[in-house]
């Protein structure tokens, strides 16, 4: 469990950070690029979130929200750590059946979808953007542990097939008409 006395530690005020085994990094380091880009992610998902209220997805977006922060951990601790926390296949496994199921019920796209529509899929959008970003950034990062790779390239995929589901199942979707404005 995490205790935290006291919120600064003045460690990091040259410009490095502390691993979890204990060596510490520039903050500029790729590592930790990706992982303030998962944070960002997380903190748009937490926007997303109040934005739904009480409705689908919400309650889902919690257990992502959890999942990000092991995540976060996962890029944190160097490859060969024994007993490191690390995301695992089960995690992706469960955000593809997720999307299967939310997917389900969707009538199949027929242009790419603009960012937008209820004010709860606006803000999963601007999530699934920034997790596109948090991918590039890990791809970035050496040692990293494939299923973490793995769990931020479905999560983005989860995140669009959401905003489908809370615009009306696809009806308030806004579809990219090509050319329109010429």
């Amino acid at each position: 469990m995490v205790k935290l006395n006291r919120i600064y530690t003045r460690t990091g005020d040259a410009g490095t950070t502390g691993l979890v085994d204990g060596s510490r990094v520039s903050k500029a380091d790729p590592r930790m690029a990706a992982i303030g880009d998962v944070d960002e992610a997380n903190s748009a998902i937490g926007v997303a979130i109040a934005a739904l209220g009480e409705r689908a997805p919400a309650a889902a977006l919690l257990t992502i929200q959890n999942d990000l922060f092991d995540l976060g951990a996962d890029i944190a601790t160097p490859a060969g750590i024994d007993g490191a926390l690390r995301i695992v296949p089960a995690q992706v496994t469960r955000l593809e059946a997720e999307i299967d199921a939310m997917n389900a019920d969707l009538a199949p796209l027929t242009s790419f979808i603009l960012p937008g529509g209820d004010a709860g899929a606006a803000a999963l959008h601007l999530a699934r953007a920034i997790v596109r970003r948090a991918e590039r950034s890990a791809v970035a990062v050496d040692g990293l542990n494939p299923p973490a790779l793995a769990y931020l390239n479905r999560l983005s995929d989860w995140l669009f097939v959401a905003t489908r589901v809370v615009n009306g199942a696809g009806a308030g979707d806004i579809l990219w008409r090509p050319g329109a404005s010429r």
